[in-house]
């Protein structure tokens, strides 16, 4: 007699649909992830529509209109000589983006993108920032920052630990 170990496993009719449709989103999420990057590159208006928030990271992306508001204050007296750090706040750094833009590329100022999340490795300035070793930054950044704005993820022991 045939040892159990033996059969081939069967998913349902149920089990294989929902791993077609988790397979599609997965599929759907790495095109807009490759559009976003091609845009990115290509200097066209930004979304922060590809990137879902994570409640689990404490991600909670700024509304257009604040992200906006922001932006406009980080750029309030900005010139090409001016380095703008963006610590947590891709929703921010994003409408930095957009409102730049329409500026002549020599005369934009530099921005870095500080964030945990990989996702924003679809841009150039993005540089990983780990929150539980606040110090530890690429050394050519040091000193460099002329304006920050700084939103760092509300994580209470829960977050942490579950």
């Amino acid at each position: 007699m045939a040892d159990s170990d033996d059969e081939p496993i069967v998913l349902s009719a149920h089990t294989l649909a929902a791993l077609a449709e988790f397979n599609a989103e997965k599929d759907a999420h790495a095109e807009k992830f490759e559009k976003l990057k091609a845009e990115a590159e290509a200097n066209a208006p930004l979304s922060m529509e590809a990137f879902a928030e994570d409640w689990n990271e404490s991600q909670f992306w700024y509304s257009d209109e604040t992200a906006g508001v922001l932006a406009e204050q980080l750029l309030d007296g900005a010139s090409k000589d001016t380095t703008i750090g963006v610590l947590s706040a891709p929703s921010a750094f994003v409408a930095l983006k957009n409102k730049l833009r329409t500026v002549d590329e020599a005369e934009r100022p530099k921005l870095v993108l500080l964030e945990h999340d990989e996702r924003f490795g679809v841009f150039s300035e993005f540089f990983f920032y780990d929150f539980q070793q606040p110090l530890k930054l690429p050394g050519h950044l040091k000193g460099t920052l002329d304006c920050i704005i700084c939103d760092p993820p509300f994580l209470s022991d829960d977050c942490q630990t579950k």
